[in-house]
């Protein structure tokens, strides 16, 4: 088992080479949003981008599209037709998401399921989506329940899986919330081993597993329950990971991230810390780590 510290950054975060391209350091596909929740994929698609990635593209029913491309013009944001997630939006997700994947020659992630909704419909698209595409997959929020009902659908491919206790609880059906921090680990190793995926689960202490190795985040902060803060962290992870790195290393880093941002964030802020606060301060924890290199 390993504990996570800063020398994570180190292994993701090297010197860029001036002959790089873009797209070297990653496309991050965000798909999610409905008509009552369109925050939660522009979190992620500005956390990915403090992150490094080369670009993040939205994909999302057309009123939280719309919503979000006016934020920042550096958003690109596609709108869907109607309000959230049907089956009659597979063909364009799917091509959309096999295009990027030619462009940035499989640097690639894909954040799927923020603020989607639990509607049968859209329970049924994701795990329709996800049959037809071969790419990294960062499943959080409301898509970690669509698993459930099919599991099978992760065979073959690498998915990242981040839940909090509650969605953990949707996806098992294990409570594990007040047990020992060893049983929690040793359910979450168990449940990633036979998902065939990896698992990072949030908490006071994060839990990372593959269902092989373990890595937990001791660091902690009590500011990061705000909402959009599990957003961000989907986001993060995603931004690392469409650089080829290894699941479990990609998870360990946003995970790192996103705690020690939001208490920068939090010595500022305080009780009055919001997600775009640990935006903001995911920089200072990045560059952080070239300073400690140089």
């Amino acid at each position: 088992m390993k504990t996570i510290d800063a020398s994570i950054l180190s292994e993701v975060y090297k010197e860029r080479d001036i002959e790089s391209r873009k797209y070297d350091f990653g496309m991050v596909i965000i798909i999610g949003g409905s008509d009552f929740y369109s925050g939660s994929p522009a979190l992620s698609a500005m956390a990915a981008f403090r992150s490094g990635a080369d670009m993040v593209r939205i994909i999302a029913p057309k009123r939280a599209a719309d919503i979000i491309a006016s934020f920042t013009p550096d958003m690109a944001a596609y709108p869907l037709k109607g309000n959230y997630l049907t089956q009659k939006d597979i063909p364009i997700l799917v091509s959309m998401t096999e295009a990027a994947k030619v462009a940035a020659r499989d640097n690639i992630a894909v954040v799927l399921g923020g603020g989607i909704g639990l509607s049968k419909e859209t329970q049924d698209t994701v795990l329709e989506y996800l049959s037809k595409i071969s790419v990294t997959t960062i499943i959080d929020a409301d898509a970690i329940t669509a698993i459930k009902s099919d599991p099978k659908v992760l065979e073959g491919k690498e998915c990242i899986i981040t839940p909090h206790y509650n969605e953990f609880y949707r996806l098992t059906g294990k409570d594990i919330y007040e047990l020992p921090l060893e049983e929690k680990i040793e359910t979450v190793k168990e449940e990633a081993r036979d998902l065939g995926a990896t698992i990072l689960l949030k908490g006071s202490v994060d839990i990372i597993s593959d269902g092989s190795e373990v890595a937990i985040n001791e660091i902690g902060s009590p500011y990061l329950t705000v909402g959009g803060c599990g957003d961000t962290l989907a986001g993060i992870v995603g931004a690392i990971a469409s650089r080829k790195t290894p699941a479990v290393k990609a998870a360990s880093a946003a995970a790192y991230i996103n705690v020690m941002a939001g208490r920068l964030a939090a010595q500022k802020f305080g009780e009055s810390l919001t997600a775009l606060d640990l935006i903001d301060f995911i920089p200072n924890v990045i560059k952080n780590n070239f300073k400690e290199n140089e």
